[in-house]
Order: C-alpha cells, then structure tokens, then sequence
C-alpha cells in the first residue's frame, strides 16, 4: 500500500456534524473516506468499497454498532478489515461486547482528532505490513511459519497440532489485542463448529507448556493476548 488515498476508510454513525468532523480531518490526513448514517447503509456501503478500516458508532437507531460489527464480520471481503469502535458508550460490559463482536479498538468520545488520526496511522502502516510481508513471524526466540507450519524456538523445532498452530499464529500475528475466548473461537473454530469456551484455555495451556508460560498473557475477565 503505498499512499495513504489507497487505504479506504468508512465512517458510520447517525450524528452527521460527527461524520463531517471526521471526513475533514481524515481527508485532511490523505485517507479516502466515505461515510453512512446507520448501520444498515454502512454495510450495504462497505460491501461496495471493501474498506481497510471502519469507524463504528455504538449507538444507532436502526441496528446498533455491535450488530453492525457482527454483520460486518460475517461478509467474506471484510473479515481482514479493521473495526474502530467510536463512541460515547464508556461502560466496560459495552467495550467487551465491542471485542467480543470483532473490534480492532475501542475508543470513547468526545474525539480527540490528534489521538485519533494517531491511531488510525497506526492500522496504516500495520495494512501496509501487512502487503509487503510473508507468513513468517519472528518474536525474539520464538518463529512461527504458516507456509510450513513450523514453530521453532532457539532453532528447535517444536510440533504443534494444526489448532494449537492456528491459535499461536493469530494471536502472534496480532500482538498487545486482547482476544475473548468467544472471539478466538469464532476465529480459529469457526462458527459453525460447537465447542466450548474452555476448549481455548486447555490449547492456551498447551501452547505454554511448549514456548513458556509468559509469552501468552491471560486478561482476567476478558481473555488473551500475545506479549510482543
């Protein structure tokens, strides 16, 4: 992805004088961005333009943001695209539901158009890494390489299952996110496959048994993230 016009940006919330602030000043940063006043006509949009990156509001009178985060979710062409959660919705039950559904982040109005555009240049460069990389990860000691399914550590190759490498490679692919235990299912199960919630913990425990206890953090109430 070589210029920022390249990464396209939706924005939908029904507050228009927010979709005005936010199209000036993301335009002004050299995104391309288009916007939708409800949810329902923000997938119908998103379905059209494939955008790298959607800014979603909670609060919508049609569908909310999360429904519309789920729905998102479940269109093919989207499932790589980023979700930004804008909203004025503060409480955590909100913020988890928001993870839960999908988000890539979660932020809390009123806008702060500097600490936005920050994060929003931040999902630019991870897309732009994104194009230019392989499917190998290297963390410190630890490579992980989807085009072989190998995972070595300090040059020794460690066997995983074809789930337990699945798991490492996505939470390692996506460093300092907390992923629900609902969420990594979703991602690594599928959605049409019944299993547990617990079924994570025992493949978490078994990954940390084979790469070391730390790598892995457990976020108490909520689920897992890679420690980058």
């Amino acid at each position: 992805m070589q210029n920022k016009s390249d990464f396209k940006i939706l924005a939908i919330d029904d507050d228009k004088d927010i979709l005005l602030l936010l199209k000036y000043n993301l335009e002004s940063e050299g995104y391309y961005v288009e916007t939708a006043s409800s949810g329902k006509k923000g997938i119908s949009l998103a379905q059209k333009i494939n955008p790298n990156l959607m800014l979603v509001d909670i609060m919508m009178p049609d569908m909310d943001g999360i429904q519309t985060c789920i729905k998102l979710r479940e269109i093919d062409n989207l499932k790589s695209s980023y979700i930004l959660f804008l909203t004025a919705r503060t409480e955590e039950y909100s913020e988890v539901a928001a993870f839960d559904a999908g988000a890539d982040d979660y932020i809390t109005k009123p806008i702060k158009p500097r600490a936005l555009l920050s994060r929003i240049n931040s999902f630019y460069k991870r897309a732009s890494s994104k194009v230019s990389s392989s499917k190998s990860l290297k963390v410190g000691d630890l490579d992980i390489n989807k085009d072989s399914y190998v995972v070595k550590l300090k040059n020794k190759e460690i066997f995983f299952p074809k789930k337990e490498f699945n798991l490492l490679y996505f939470l390692a692919s996506n460093p300092k996110k907390v992923y629900s235990r609902e969420s990594l299912l979703r991602n690594i199960w599928g959605s049409d496959v019944h299993v547990v919630a617990r079924t994570v913990d025992v493949h978490i425990r078994k990954i940390r048994e084979k790469i070391g206890q730390n790598i892995i953090q457990t976020i108490k109430g909520v689920g897992y993230k890679f420690k980058s």
